[in-house]
């Protein structure tokens, strides 16, 4: 079984800010990958832009490498494993752009959407904060 750990923030302002990602694939505790990004910056980048993003990117790795494993996928944005489980309705137009990609993505592969408090989802955090970190550098 692959569980995925994923996170997004952007700063220093929510929305407009630097939107980033983490994600940790680990196979029966055993971590197999971690990657992180960059979205963008500036208009249209908000923390559940980096969430969803963040999710690709994870699905993106598990399509090419882990296919046919049965994925949990484990975040701390209530609103995106809400949404991606179906229990919320999607509203908002960044959902309604990436609600039905992910779903097509992930069809076929057996998986389930679990939120976790943040405290659980520390690794994936840091990974954002790194990703934007390095950003922030290269900006200076």
């Amino acid at each position: 079984m692959i569980t995925v750990f994923f996170d997004g923030l952007c700063s220093p302002k929510n929305p407009g800010g630097v939107a980033a990602y983490g994600y940790l694939v680990y196979r029966n505790g055993e971590l197999l990958h971690k990657g992180w990004g960059v979205v963008g910056e500036g208009m249209g980048m908000t923390n559940n832009v980096a969430e969803y993003e963040a999710l690709l990117a994870a699905i993106r790795w598990i399509r090419a490498n882990a296919p046919q494993d049965r994925v949990v996928f484990k975040g701390d944005s209530r609103l995106v494993v809400k949404q991606m489980s179906g229990e919320w309705m999607v509203r908002s137009e960044t959902s309604r752009r990436y609600v039905p990609l992910i779903k097509s993505m992930l069809e076929g592969i057996d998986h389930e959407f679990v939120w976790v408090p943040r405290e659980a989802n520390a690794e994936a955090d840091a990974l954002s904060k790194y990703a934007y970190e390095m950003h922030r550098r290269r900006q200076e």
